[in-house]
């Protein structure tokens, strides 16, 4: 895809979540479309470094509403990842599991993980799933030999 069509979509994608697109929304999905791990504020403040913190925060709180990302707690730290597509207002489908690799310090999320032998014993009814797991990442693993 060029850079114009990666305007484009990333428009799109901000439209269909009824976000109204401005730059620094847009810069911001663009960044977390290339991020391979969850990434914090602090890690987003450092690539826009002339960028305004409150605006960046209000951007990851209003993709975080309107579905365009999850946030998960990693050692401490809010970090954000992409959502599923089907994730919505009020509606986020994050029941995959977030990986934590002790050696690079990075939160991936493995959807390829079976996760749907997971029940609970009758009378408990689950509101929102958090699967977490920690350990060496496959990346770090190859350097490990």
């Amino acid at each position: 895809m060029n850079a114009g069509q990666n305007d484009e979509r990333n428009v799109q994608i901000l439209l269909n979540k009824e976000i109204q697109p401005t730059a620094m929304r847009l810069l911001t999905l663009e960044y977390l479309l290339e991020q391979q791990a969850a990434v914090s504020l602090a890690d987003i403040e450092l690539h826009f470094h002339k960028a305004d913190r409150i605006t960046l925060y209000r951007t990851l709180k209003t993709f975080e509403q309107k579905g365009v990302i999850h946030s998960i707690q990693e050692q401490q730290v809010t970090k954000y990842l992409l959502c599923d597509e089907s994730c919505a207002t009020g509606i986020h489908h994050d029941d995959h599991l977030h990986f934590f690799c002790t050696k690079c310090r990075n939160t991936t999320c493995l959807h390829q993980v079976d996760l749907s032998v997971m029940s609970l014993p009758p009378g408990f009814s689950v509101v929102q799933w958090h699967f977490s797991a920690s350990g060496i990442c496959d990346r770090c693993a190859g350097t490990m030999q």
